[in-house]
C-alpha cells in the first residue's frame, strides 16, 4: 500500500494560486465563491481516492476461489 501522499504540495500549490490571483487583481469575494464551488468536487475526489486505496489489500483478488459457492453445480 502506498502511503506517500503529497497533500502538503497540494496545499502549497493552492496557496500560490490564491496569492497569484490576488496579485493579478481578482477580488477576494470571487476567490471565496470559487473556493466554495470547488470544495464539493475536491472533497469527493479525495474521499473516493481514499476509498479506492483502502480496498483489496488483504492479499486476495476478486476471483479468489473462496468467493464462489462450493458444490458440483449440478441440479
Amino acid at each position: 500500500m502506498n502511503t506517500n501522499r503529497n497533500y502538503g504540495l497540494y496545499a502549497i500549490a493552492a496557496a500560490i494560486a490564491f496569492v497569484g490571483a490576488l496579485a493579478l487583481g481578482v477580488p477576494l469575494g470571487t476567490l471565496a465563491w470559487l473556493a466554495l464551488v470547488a470544495a464539493c468536487p475536491l472533497m469527493m475526489f479525495f474521499m473516493m481516492r481514499g476509498m479506492h486505496d483502502s480496498q483489496g489489500h488483504d492479499g486476495h483478488d476478486s476471483t479468489d476461489k473462496h468467493d464462489h459457492p462450493t458444490g458440483s453445480g449440478r441440479t
